[in-house]
C-alpha cells in the first residue's frame, strides 16, 4: 500500500479502540489492527472499579487514580455503565478492618466532589454525599425481615434484597453500600466497534494478524514502520504496541528490552434465581491466594451471576502469575493455560471450576448451592508492566520517539494511554499541535443505544456467552447527542 498512515495501533482491546477513536476525534489518520472477528475481546471485566474499592491492599493514589479514570471512561461508553451499587463485607476470619476502609470511602468522598468541581459533568456517580452507606448489626436484623423489592431504587431497599439470602452473621459490621458501578465489555464493544466504522480517520482491519514490524526509523523515509499482514504492507509514521498480555512478542521482535508480569485469570457464568428482585454486586473481601480470597459475585439479566473468587481453586490458576525472563519479553505461559487461551476450556473443567465457584458463594449465600452452570467462562490474561504484582494502574510507556506500549492494568486507563500518546505525537511533531483538546468524543456520541443493543447481543452469541450478558440490569434512556457536536460529527463522520 502507499498510502502512509500517521499512527499504527496493534490490538484491538479496550486501549487500541480508544487510542484509535481518540486519534481519529482530532483527525489524525490510523489504522488498527485486530486478529479476532471483533474489537474488546478481553480479559473480560464487568466493574468500573471507580475507586478501587475491591482491592483493600492499594495505596490511596491509585484508588484515586482508578476513580477519576474510571468516570472519565463512563462519560465516553454511557452506555456500558450498569447503575446498580456494591454490597461491600468483610467476613470475621478475615484480616481486613471496616474501619479502613470507611476511612479510604470518606477520601473518595471528598476526592469526587473536588473532581465534580472541576467539571459538573463528573457527576456520574450519582451524588457525593450519597456514595456510600453504612449498616450497622441491627440495621441488617430490621432490613431483613422487609419485603423484596423487585426494581429496588434506595440503598435500604437494594440492601433488604440482599440481606434476605446472605449470612450475615458471618460478617463484620457495618456494612457498607457503595455506589460502584457494573460495567459492560460487550456494549463497550460493540459502541467501540459500530464508532470505528464510521469514523472517517480510523481504518479497522479485524481478522487481521500481523505477522512482522519492520523499523525504517534510520532509512529517512516518510514513515518508520512497516506493519505486515499476511496480505498486506501498512506504512506509519507512529506505532502503538497495544496488544495487552503480548505486547512482549513485539517487543522481542525489535529487540526491545521490558520487564513484565502476565497473569491468567477467569470468571464463571452461573444461573440461580434468588428472589423476584434485583441484588447488588456483592463483595467479600478476604486474602487473595488463601483459601478465604475474595468472593465477588456480580448480577446480569435473566438470574445470570458472574462469580470471581481469588483462590487457585477458582479464578487464579497455578503458573497464571509469571514474568519475563533477563532475554525475553514475553513470558510464556503452561500448556494448560497456553490451551484455555488459545483452544478454548475442556467441559470437564468449566463444570468443575465453575461448581468450585458456586460452592464458594455458597459460604456466604447459602441458597446459591442450587446455582447451575450458566455458560463458558469469561477468561484472559491481563498484563502487569513492571514486578509489582499488586499494580492495578497501568499507563503506557514509550521505548522510541515513535513508538508507544500501551501498559493497562484495568480498562479505566484507556483514555489516559490515549491522550499521553496524542501528547507524545505532538512533542515529536508527527502531528500539528492541537489547539483546543475534548474530553467528549463525538464519534462515540453519533452512535444509538439501539445500535449498541444489537450489537452487543451478536458478541455474546458469537463468542457463545448467553445473550442476556449483553444487557444491563437498569436500562439506560438514550441521550441525544448535543448541538455543540453537530458540526464536529459532520467534519467526522462518512
Amino acid at each position: 500500500m502507499n498510502k502512509i498512515y500517521n499512527v499504527g495501533v496493534i490490538g484491538g482491546g479496550v486501549s487500541g479502540v480508544v487510542t484509535s477513536l481518540e486519534l481519529g476525534k482530532y483527525g489524525i489518520d490510523n489504522v488498527l489492527f485486530e486478529q479476532e472477528n471483533s474489537v474488546v475481546n478481553g480479559p473480560p471485566f464487568c466493574h468500573l472499579h471507580a475507586g478501587g474499592n475491591l482491592y483493600p491492599d492499594i495505596s490511596d493514589e491509585q484508588c484515586r487514580i482508578l476513580m477519576k479514570q474510571s468516570i472519565e471512561m463512563a462519560r465516553l461508553f454511557p452506555q456500558s455503565i450498569d447503575e446498580r451499587p456494591t454490597f461491600i463485607s468483610i467476613p470475621k476470619s478475615q484480616k481486613y478492618s471496616v474501619e479502613n476502609i470507611q476511612s479510604r470511602l470518606d477520601m473518595l468522598v471528598d476526592y469526587y466532589k473536588s473532581l465534580i468541581a472541576e467539571d459538573s459533568r463528573n457527576e456520574i456517580l450519582g451524588n457525593p454525599d450519597e456514595y456510600y452507606k453504612t449498616y450497622t448489626e441491627e440495621d441488617l436484623k430490621r432490613l431483613s425481615g422487609n419485603e423484596s423489592v423487585k426494581n429496588p431504587s434506595t440503598p435500604d431497599q437494594w440492601l433488604t434484597n440482599a440481606i434476605s439470602l446472605v449470612d450475615y452473621t458471618q460478617l463484620k459490621t457495618p456494612i457498607i453500600i457503595v455506589q460502584e458501578y457494573g460495567w459492560n465489555m460487550f456494549r463497550l464493544g460493540a459502541q467501540a466497534q459500530l464508532a470505528l466504522e464510521k469514523a472517517e480517520n480510523c481504518t479497522l482491519k479485524t481478522n487481521t494478524q500481523v505477522t512482522e514490524v519492520k523499523d525504517f526509523r534510520n532509512q529517512n523515509l516518510d514513515y518508520n514502520w512497516e506493519i505486515h499482514t499476511e496480505t498486506e504492507v501498512y506504512k506509519v509514521k507512529y506505532l502503538v504496541n497495544s496488544c495487552g498480555f503480548e505486547t512482549g512478542k513485539i517487543d522481542d521482535s525489535l529487540h526491545i528490552k521490558s520487564d513484565r508480569l502476565i497473569e491468567f485469570k477467569a470468571a464463571y457464568v452461573s444461573k440461580w434465581q434468588p428472589i423476584d428482585g434485583l441484588i447488588p454486586e456483592l463483595i467479600f473481601h478476604g486474602e487473595r491466594g488463601t483459601p478465604g480470597g475474595m468472593v465477588q459475585l456480580t448480577p446480569y439479566c435473566q438470574d445470570y451471576y458472574q462469580i470471581h473468587g481469588m483462590t487457585e481453586q477458582i479464578t487464579l490458576f497455578k503458573g497464571g502469575l509469571i514474568k519475563s525472563k533477563e532475554d525475553k519479553a514475553q513470558p510464556q505461559f503452561n500448556d494448560d493455560i497456553d490451551n484455555k487461551l488459545f483452544r478454548g476450556w475442556k467441559k470437564a473443567d468449566i463444570d468443575s471450576r465453575t461448581e468450585s465457584a458456586i460452592e464458594g458463594v455458597s459460604k456466604y449465600l447459602p441458597a446459591f448451592k442450587s446455582a447451575t452452570v450458566g455458560g463458558p467462562p469469561l477468561f484472559g490474561a491481563q498484563q502487569i508492566p513492571g514486578d509489582d504484582a499488586t499494580l492495578r494502574v497501568g499507563e503506557v510507556s514509550f521505548p522510541d520517539t515513535t513508538y508507544a506500549r500501551s501498559e493497562i492494568v484495568k480498562a479505566s486507563s484507556a483514555l489516559t494511554v490515549a491522550n499521553q500518546i496524542i501528547d507524545k505525537i505532538q512533542e515529536e511533531k508527527i502531528i500539528s499541535v492541537i489547539e483546543n483538546r475534548s474530553t467528549d468524543n463525538a464519534i462515540l456520541d453519533s452512535i444509538r443505544k439501539k445500535e449498541i443493543d444489537v450489537l452487543a447481543a451478536e458478541l455474546t452469541q458469537e463468542r457463545g456467552y448467553p445473550q442476556a450478558l449483553s444487557r444491563l440490569l437498569i436500562d439506560r434512556r438514550e441521550a441525544d447527542v448535543t448541538k455543540e457536536h453537530q458540526p464536529e460529527l459532520e467534519l467526522q463522520l462518512h
